[in-house]
């Protein structure tokens, strides 16, 4: 699956499978592409994100939020 990688503020970096990021909180956007990740279940972690981790964020909420390399997914208000 493809993921795309975005910035928004507070150092914030979003994952979701959808290409313009609509789905990534408003309230912290703009949100700017910056990569596109090929990624599924069966990969390694990459340096910056937790394969798995990611995947069952979207799958769940439609993206994977990080601040500092840290998730917070659960705690960021939309």
């Amino acid at each position: 699956m493809y993921v795309y990688v975005f910035t928004g503020t507070e150092r914030l970096c979003g994952f979701t499978a959808e290409r313009e990021g609509s789905n990534l909180p408003e309230a912290h956007g703009p949100w700017v592409l910056t990569n596109r990740l090929d990624m599924s279940a069966e990969d390694d972690d990459r340096p910056m994100v937790r394969t798995r981790e990611c995947l069952d964020d979207i799958e769940m909420h439609g993206y994977h939020i990080l601040k500092g390399h840290k998730r917070v997914t659960d705690t960021i208000e939309i």
